[in-house]
């Protein structure tokens, strides 16, 4: 399984929370060998689950930006963000900033459950998962 300094980021929109726990306790083995981040409440859904996760602030008070921090720095291998693709989030610019940092450096970002199935498959296959380097 993966090395337990990586780290995937776990992120939900307050519509999309439950789904996102469920998940994790679904995964609760896989998530345990990573490093886990998330934003405020999320973590503490996480917590209460019963896996170990390092809590960033909330997302509207700069949580995400905590979070594009490592990823931009390399520090954080993948972000799960389950969005709420019909609520209205007055912190927009922040997750968009989120979404642009993963795609700028080549994170895997899963912003559904389909999605973090697959990820969560790939990172499975690839323990010593690390991004392709970019051409330039």
């Amino acid at each position: 399984m993966a090395k337990k300094h990586n780290t995937i980021a776990l992120i939900a929109h307050d519509g999309k929370k439950a789904d996102l726990i469920a998940f994790v306790k679904d995964h609760r083995a896989f998530f345990s060998s990573f490093h886990l981040v998330a934003t405020g409440t999320t973590g503490q859904h996480i917590a209460k689950a019963g896996l170990k996760v390092k809590r960033m602030l909330s997302g509207p008070v700069g949580g995400d930006a905590q979070i594009g921090a490592l990823v931009a720095t390399g520090r954080c291998q993948a972000v799960i963000f389950l969005r709420d693709p019909l609520g209205m989030h007055p912190h927009d610019p922040d997750i968009s900033m989120l979404l642009r940092l993963c795609e700028v450096h080549d994170v895997p970002l899963a912003t559904n459950l389909s999605t973090a199935q697959l990820v969560l498959e790939g990172l499975a296959a690839r323990p010593d998962f690390s991004r392709p380097k970019a051409r330039r």
